[in-house]
């Protein structure tokens, strides 16, 4: 039976493979629109991409996102997870074979050691684990696990009475919550409060959060908080079948003092997204994962966000 499942065929991607490519992201069982090519080459001056497509008997059954860094793959160099993104029709067997078919690749293609970004499971439609599967036949080290805060929406725990108080400030003081598309001001808000307060700046700039949001207007979306017009707190979020997720977060010290961001996330988590089934706030980590930011992740947590793991494995060829 085994022997069914032996003729992989891995092909580095090309732009005329762009069509396929898309297509079969937006089928597979374990992907997000940020596979997706014009996603994926935003910022290709930064990236050597050098993702890869595996094929069975003619048909493509999985694809990697990827970009190499020496003699290193990275699945993708650019972004927070991926991994190998499988068709419905990917059993555990095609899984180990196309793994064993990547390390032939890599040694053929002088590549020593491969750092494999594993999708969270709350990004799976379908359960899609073959991949841990393989890694553990494999013998991959996991070398980093970011830790994140989510909301399962159908069973929410309750926010904290501080956020909670923090609403009831918002609403009577008048503040308004509505989709906006001034990224310029909210980037504007969002680089004062990280260097203020995290002595870091956006991974993004003003012009590539305002062409993805053109590039993917139904997935990226921001929200905001105003008082008589003035933005005083926004939410960008990255939103997929089953996740919102907050790729940013922004409260302006005005917003502090009326509870601005309560109210947005009250919003979005109550009312916008009721109806999918994670919330996710993201990372709250540092330093590859060893540093636990207790502000950071008692915020999240008192909006009702437990525990979601983000790993990563590194395979050495």
């Amino acid at each position: 039976m085994e022997d069914a499942y032996k003729m992989i065929t891995v092909i580095r991607y090309s732009v005329d493979k762009k069509q396929l490519w898309d297509e079969f992201i937006v089928d597979a069982k374990n992907s997000t629109f940020l596979f997706i090519r014009n996603y994926l080459d935003y910022h290709s001056d930064r990236f050597l991409d050098h993702s890869l497509m595996f094929y069975n008997d003619g048909v493509l059954i999985a694809v990697l996102p990827a970009s190499q860094h020496g003699n290193e793959l990275q699945s993708h160099g650019g972004l927070t997870y991926g991994g190998l993104i499988m068709s419905v029709s990917c059993t555990v067997q095609f899984v180990i074979d196309i793994f064993a078919s990547l390390k032939t690749y890599c040694l053929e293609n002088g590549i020593k050691s491969i750092i494999y970004k594993r999708v969270p499971y709350i990004y799976h439609k379908y359960p899609s684990d073959e991949d841990l599967y393989a890694l553990f036949r494999l013998g991959a080290n996991l070398i980093r696990r970011d830790f994140a805060s989510t909301i399962y929406i159908p069973s929410m725990i309750r926010f904290s009475e501080r956020r909670r108080r923090g609403c009831k400030r918002a609403s009577k003081s008048g503040l308004i919550v509505k989709q906006s598309y001034d990224y310029e001001n909210y980037i504007s808000i969002l680089c004062d409060v990280l260097e203020k307060y995290h002595n870091t700046k956006p991974v993004h700039t003003y012009n590539e959060l305002k062409l993805l949001a053109e590039r993917f207007p139904n997935n990226i979306k921001l929200y905001s908080a105003f008082k008589d017009n003035v933005m005083l707190a926004g939410v960008v979020v990255y939103e997929t079948e089953m996740v919102a997720h907050t790729q940013y977060i922004a409260n302006s010290d005005i917003g502090r003092e009326c509870g601005a961001l309560d109210y947005v996330m009250d919003y979005l988590i109550h009312q916008f997204y009721k109806d999918k089934i994670f919330f996710d706030f993201g990372i709250a980590t540092e330093d590859n994962g060893r540093y636990l930011n207790n502000g950071l992740i008692t915020q999240k947590q008192e909006f009702g966000g437990r525990g979601v793991a983000y790993d990563f494995y590194k395979i050495c060829i």
